[in-house]
């Protein structure tokens, strides 16, 4: 029975509504990306109507699937925020059979619940065809359709027309009812009239979302174009609260920083990150920020949980680059000055942890997504402070258009499209080709390139010969290999310390593909956070390793470079310096400076984190 009505009802409705004088154009739900587009709905004054079949079990059709899936996890989750579809308006159709009791016209329903509590208006009631002829309302599921079609039109009309019910009295406007709603289960009608424009034209776009087919209908005149006034912060109350408990310090309305576990160690003399062996930063000296909050994914093993906002594009109120940079300096001198006196910080380290040399980029969310990344790092660079930029590799073109960066890292997680989506939990539908497209405009920077592997045991650590795949399409200077670190238990990911491999089988994978490499070899290592450096061996001269940075001679290159108008150019080998024998892979120190003291806390899991 739903099988024969899959996409009649749509292409009816797309027929009625062109009577109206409205244009329509019907559409595939699994073409429909959610993510990309729901929230465009919000703002372009469209009107949605779902019309959605519940299959064996209460569940979707195939080609509904991802949808409901998707508009499932938003509803639940706190980064999008309950008022993540405000000023969507929606009617829902379901179809269903009522000889399954348990399962009847659960799909439709849903759909109406999650769309309500992520902030749609409903703008009549949930329709239910039933395909059960004996218990059908309307005798049929085809007369079930009917009479709620004519519904449905009339209130496309009040629509088009800029009608208003009048209020019940219970509305806070006291006049016309905009948002009249009992709770997510409810049927009470919401209204929501037409926007109308200056000179008296009114604007309406429609979509019609089926189990299998969207219709999208536009009436003639302006559409509305949302301004800068209009976006909505990034950080709402609830995750700023939440950020807060975490010890971020939040900067206007989508950066933050915070202090790295590693430039405290260093303060105190007991050693710095990987990056301190590898590169030679020094730790004391590193601000760990962000300029946004956001990312476009919701990997298995994020650090913060997922308490950042998510998303594939910027849509929010945007704070100016110099602003951000301010800010951070100084709350991270701030954090810094509360070590002034605190026993075992070394003062001359204090002091110098007072003037920041370098800036990770890596703190949480995507930094590429800020539209003023570029004016960002060129601030940086005027303030003689080093940039260590990590992408997770979703934005190919934004990579490309990039400034000179000291060292750009894209996050490599999983080789392969299936474990890429299983461990990254990527938004965008087209990830893959995303991926790929990244590691190639990675390939293109002719400054510092890394890959950065994070390993998963029983997840990704089996991809030897899909990893060395990847490495020859971005060709990067430098492959980082950490084994994934554990933060405690998380109802966002099912990562156990299970997952977490020992440094001896990190050292093994890396072994093993660097065996695979013939221009790479392996070149530093520090055990303490389980991670090791392949580097390609352009690095390697005369026998010895060149994988530290010349920090001063970097910024004057990126000086020239920005004096010419980017004319003059420089590559990764005009800036390198040399490694010391300790940092490299072999040396009895295991990446360990001999310069600090290690410290080991007693009776507890050995803490193998990172920055």
């Amino acid at each position: 029975c739903l099988k024969k009505f899959k996409c009649g009802f749509a292409k009816q409705l797309s027929e009625e509504v062109q009577t109206l004088g409205l244009t329509c154009e019907v559409i595939d739900m699994k073409e429909y990306d959610p993510d990309d587009r729901l929230a465009d709905e919000c703002t372009s004054r469209s009107v949605c109507v779902f019309i959605v079949a519940t299959y064996t079990d209460g569940q979707p059709t195939e080609n509904a699937e991802w949808f409901c899936k998707w508009l499932e996890e938003a509803s639940t989750d706190f980064r999008y925020g309950n008022t993540y579809l405000k000023g969507l308006r929606y009617a829902v159709f379901g179809l269903g059979n009522s000889v399954y009791v348990g399962h009847y016209n659960t799909v439709g329903k849903n759909v109406d619940k999650w769309l309500w509590m992520l902030s749609g208006v409903r703008i009549m009631t949930r329709g239910e065809g039933d395909c059960n002829v004996v218990k059908s309302r309307n005798g049929s599921v085809q007369a079930d359709f009917e009479a709620w079609k004519v519904k449905f039109l009339n209130r496309l009309q009040n629509l088009v027309k800029g009608d208003k019910k009048s209020c019940s009295g219970n509305c806070k406007n006291g006049g016309s009812c905009k948002n009249k709603r009992k709770d997510g289960h409810g049927q009470e009608e919401e209204e929501d009239a037409v926007t109308r424009q200056n000179d008296g034209s009114e604007v309406m776009d429609g979509r019609l979302l089926s189990h299998g087919w969207c219709l999208k209908a536009k009436l003639n005149g302006v559409k509305k174009v949302e301004d800068e006034g209009e976006r909505r912060e990034m950080i709402t109350p609830a995750l700023r609260e939440a950020l807060t408990k975490q010890g971020y310090k939040l900067i206007g309305s989508h950066s933050g920083v915070k202090l790295c576990r590693w430039t405290k160690s260093m303060l105190r003399g007991r050693g710095g990150c990987y990056k301190h062996t590898f590169y030679g930063i020094e730790s004391h000296r590193c601000m760990e920020t962000t300029p946004s909050l956001a990312c476009a994914n919701k990997c298995v093993f994020c650090w913060r949980h997922h308490t950042n906002p998510v998303g594939t594009e910027w849509r929010w109120k945007m704070d100016p680059p110099e602003k951000i940079l301010q800010d951070s300096l100084e709350k991270h001198e701030n954090m810094i000055r509360q070590f002034r006196g605190v026993p075992g910080v070394k003062p001359e380290r204090y002091e110098e942890g007072l003037a920041v040399k370098h800036c990770a980029l890596s703190l949480v969310g995507e930094p590429i997504m800020y539209p003023e990344i570029n004016t960002f790092l060129r601030l940086l660079h005027s303030h003689r402070i080093s940039s260590f930029l990590v992408t997770n590799a979703q934005f190919p073109q934004e990579i490309r258009s990039l400034v000179p960066v000291t060292q750009l890292y894209v996050s490599v997680d999983a080789s392969t499209k299936d474990s890429l989506k299983k461990i990254d939990r990527p938004l965008f539908k087209d990830f893959w080709p995303r991926f790929q497209d990244s590691l190639r405009a990675l390939g293109e920077k002719r400054q510092r390139t890394v890959y950065r592997l994070t390993l998963v045991k029983a997840w990704n650590v089996e991809e030897m010969q899909a990893y060395s795949e990847l490495i020859a399409l971005g060709q990067p200077d430098f492959i980082e290999v950490k084994g994934v670190t554990y933060c405690g238990e998380s109802s966002a990911s099912s990562l156990t310390m299970a997952n977490v491999p020992w440094h001896q089988e990190v050292v093994a994978f890396v072994q093993q593909l660097a065996d695979m490499l013939p221009q790479y070899e392996i070149a530093c290592e520090h055990e303490h956070s389980n991670c090791l450096l392949i580097a390609h061996t352009k690095f390697k001269v005369d026998g010895e390793w060149w994988t530290w940075i010349d920090y001063e001679r970097f910024q004057e290159l990126v000086q020239v470079h920005e004096d010419s108008g980017g004319q003059q150019s420089f590559s990764a080998l005009d800036y390198v310096a040399k490694t010391p024998r300790w940092a490299l892979f072999g040396a009895e120190e295991q990446g360990f400076d001999p310069n600090d003291t290690r410290f080991q806390r007693r009776n507890k899991t050995k803490d193998i984190s990172g920055c």
